[in-house]
């Protein structure tokens, strides 16, 4: 445990950004597999409307610093290149 103040307020801050982190990549994977799920239906609309759910938490999560653009790009692309197969 840290002995400096500024230390002890930079650890409890770490602390809450990551509970904070953890929710927004949970909500990110939750929405992936929701769209994992739509494409193993065979239903479009439904693939499509997940998808977009899907690319909006991505995007959040970059705005929020969570994830690195390049791998929300990554993750994106795979998931439109799954989209388009189908």
């Amino acid at each position: 445990m840290a002995n400096i103040k500024s230390a002890m307020k930079r650890a409890q801050i770490a602390e809450l950004r990551t509970v904070r982190n953890r929710s927004v990549k949970t909500g990110i994977k939750t929405s992936i597999k929701k769209f994992e799920v739509a494409l193993d239906s065979r239903d479009p609309e439904t693939a499509l409307a997940a998808f977009k759910v899907a690319v909006q938490r991505l995007d959040k999560g970059v705005a929020k610093g969570v994830l690195h653009r390049n791998s929300a790009a990554r993750k994106k692309s795979s998931l439109a290149r799954k989209l388009n197969a189908m």
